[in-house]
């Protein structure tokens, strides 16, 4: 028996910002910012803080796409550090990983490095952080199964929204104007035999 707590979620699906922007965190509001300054069209569900992918199932349902996790991740030196965009349910393998990038073993990075580059907290990772990244400290790569997607879902710096938007709109829009640019990296959905 599995003791899964129901996390509230309002249930309207808004089309962008919210109205009333007076208790939304300053990050948050500089994600809509961003997004209307460059013509992005998106849907938004408001919920409690969600912090897991199992979590997401009810907005999987209610945005009719699966969420896709972001994972920050870094080399043993804390030298080099990346954001690897996944579906939500594909398995992530480490040493794969590495290897497909051409890197040593990598590890989930310190959460002080997540605020630091992306000013976001465990929970809320998402690829809308990388507008925060200003020195360019944060390599994005984008699972394939993502790209092949219409849309994808990420927070906006916070946990307790999520935003529907088109995988174009981040690939041709948002990210160019974070300076960022994507590579592309094909993960398994199960560990291949040694």
């Amino acid at each position: 028996m599995t003791d899964k707590k129901e996390i509230f979620i309002d249930r309207t699906i808004y089309k962008g910002r919210p109205e009333d922007i007076s208790d939304r965190l300053k990050k948050e509001v500089a994600v809509y910012n961003l997004l209307d300054s460059l013509g992005i069209e998106y849907q938004r569900i408001d919920h409690e803080p969600i912090y897991t992918i199992d979590g997401c199932e009810e907005l999987d349902k209610l945005l009719g796409i699966k969420i896709c996790k972001n994972l920050f991740l870094c080399n043993r030196q804390k030298t080099k550090f990346y954001l690897l965009m996944i579906p939500g349910k594909k398995k992530f393998f480490s040493k794969i990983f590495s290897k497909a990038i051409g890197s040593a073993r990598l590890s989930f990075a310190p959460e002080e490095y997540l605020e630091e580059f992306l000013d976001i907290t465990p929970g809320s990772v998402s690829v809308t952080g990388l507008m925060n990244d200003r020195d360019k400290k944060v390599e994005l790569y984008i699972d394939s199964d993502i790209l092949k997607e219409e849309y994808f879902v990420c927070h906006p710096c916070i946990n307790t929204s999520s935003l529907k938007i088109k995988v174009k709109d981040l690939t041709e829009k948002m990210l160019p104007a974070t300076g960022h640019e994507f590579h592309s990296v094909t993960m398994p959905w199960e560990c291949p035999e040694e």
